[in-house]
Formats: structure tokens, C-alpha cells, sequence
């Protein structure tokens, strides 16, 4: 029987799926690449690789991590292992910037962004880019919503950038991005296996982005890009069974093109009911 080798540095996201690889009989291999070491002039073990390695990484005490991972993918694909999420699904993970220019060459729509290097230039880039507001401000590198955060002025963002809250990018890239204002305080993530549509989650807002659809992520005082008023009632996550034809023909021939096997695809819907896709 094959062996499947699950590649990552966060062992607790790993427990489901070895529960249902152990309920299903399949062999599989535990490699967490917080550190490591391999030879390249070795072949690597034989089986099958699923790569989950996370731009999340460094928040876990793993900076490089991904950059590690690419190493292994390499390897692994000179030798010509099967890797599910390879190579090109490690380098969109880990770049928003390379995530937006794929999207829009697919044809799908993404926020208005401004990519920027040195802080001392981020509130100067918002203001000629975006006016006097609102702006959001998120990292190029991120995961979960991390960092990502709502500015209603260019006044407030320049508060911002001067306390003892900044947080700098891990690449040190930051994004500034248009503000979709929905009518409702949700976002939608799809869900694709093998690059085919599954299913869907709404995921309510109302707390902020740092989000994670395998349970609810208490954030504190978090900004919130989507909506302001928060809905005691509302489930925070909700499945969804289907999203717009279209949408999800675009997101599958994206997925075919960009070599990403296993993917969730988050996008806000406008007040004009408009889509706009800003994480994969």
C-alpha cells in the first residue's frame, strides 16, 4: 500500500486527518518541517506527498518553515514524487501579491491593491492611492486573517504606524487594499478537493478576520473589514452547498492552471452583489 506522507509544522491541524487516514486503514507518515534535513543527492522516501505547509508558519515559532518546504518540494519533484499542492500552490500560499496578479490573469476579480516595501512609505501609498479612506491594511504574508485590519482614515493608519501595535510583515511587504463594503457582515469560503468544488462556508465577520473555519478563533479587539455590527444569533460558521456557477467554474479553472489540488477560496460579496476573491 502506498504511504502518504503529510508534509507541515502544525501538528494540531494534522490530528483530523489522521484520525480519518488511521478510520480508513492507510498508511501515512507524520513530516513536520519546523526544522530538518535531507540530502539532495538521496532519493526521498516512495508515496505520495501532501503538502500543508501554512503562511502562518511564523506566528508558530517557524520563520522559515516555508521557505524549508520549497526546498523539499523541489526535491521531491525532481525525483518525481507526487506532491498534492506543490510547488506553485507553496509560492501563491505564501505571497498575496503573486495570488492577486494569478486571479486577475484568471479573469477573477480581486480587490484594488497596493503592494508596498518600507514602512514609511505605507501611509503616502494610502493616501494617493485610496484618498482619505477607509483603507485595509494586511500583511503579504499572513494566514488566518493575521493582521489584516480596517483604517476608516489615512489619519488613523498613520496612528497606527507610530505605536507600539505595528506589526511588521514577515517579508516585510505590506498590502493596501480597497474596502468591499457588504451588506451583510459574512464572507464566503469555498472549498475545492482534487480542484473540484465541494462545499462552502459563510463565515460571519462580525468579530473580525482572523479566521479559521475548523472552529471559532476568539480574536479580542479585532478590525473588521466586512461589517461593524455584530449578530448574537448568527452561527459563525455556516455550510453553504453552492456558490454561483460562474464563480466556481472560474475558481476550477484557476485551481487547473495555478497546479493547486486542495484549496479553500475565501471572496466578499459587495452591496451590489459583486464578488470579489481576496484569499486562496
Amino acid at each position: 500500500m502506498t504511504k502518504i506522507h503529510v508534509i507541515h509544522e502544525n501538528s494540531t491541524w494534522v490530528e483530523p486527518l489522521a484520525a480519518a487516514f488511521e478510520a480508513q486503514g492507510l498508511l501515512w507518515a507524520d513530516w513536520h518541517l519546523g526544522e530538518g534535513d535531507f540530502d539532495l543527492g538521496s532519493p526521498p522516501p516512495e508515496g505520495v506527498f501532501y503538502n500543508r505547509m501554512s503562511a502562518s508558519s511564523h506566528t508558530r515559532g517557524h520563520r522559515y518553515s516555508a521557505e524549508y518546504t520549497a526546498a523539499v518540494l523541489a526535491w521531491l519533484a525532481r525525483h518525481g514524487r507526487r506532491v498534492a499542492n506543490g510547488s506553485p500552490a507553496l509560492d501563491l500560499e505564501i505571497n498575496k501579491a503573486r495570488q492577486y496578479a494569478a486571479l486577475e490573469a484568471a479573469g477573477i476579480r480581486t480587490p484594488r491593491t497596493a503592494v508596498v516595501l518600507g514602512k514609511h512609505r505605507i501611509a503616502e501609498t494610502a493616501r494617493r492611492s485610496f484618498g482619505a479612506g477607509p483603507v485595509i491594511l494586511k500583511p503579504n504574508r499572513g494566514g488566518k486573517g493575521l493582521g489584516v485590519q480596517l483604517f476608516q482614515t489615512v489619519g488613523a493608519l498613520e496612528a497606527y504606524l507610530e505605536s507600539d501595535a505595528y506589526e511588521a510583515s514577515a517579508d516585510g511587504i505590506h498590502l493596501l487594499q480597497q474596502y468591499v463594503k457588504a451588506p451583510e457582515p459574512y464572507i464566503i469560503r469555498a472549498e475545492f478537493i482534487g480542484g473540484r468544488f465541494l462545499y462552502a462556508v459563510r463565515v460571519d465577520t462580525s468579530d473580525g478576520f482572523e479566521l479559521c473555519p475548523a472552529d471559532a478563533c476568539p480574536i479580542g479587539d479585532a478590525f473588521c473589514p466586512a461589517g461593524e455590527a455584530p449578530a448574537a444569533t448568527r452561527p459563525k460558521f455556516e455550510i453553504v452547498h453552492g456558490i454561483a456557477p460562474s464563480l466556481q467554474a472560474s475558481y476550477e479553472r484557476f485551481l487547473a492552471a495555478s497546479g493547486i489540488d486542495v484549496a479553500g477560496i475565501e471572496f466578499i460579496l459587495d452591496e451590489q452583489g459583486t464578488a470579489f476573491t481576496y484569499d486562496v
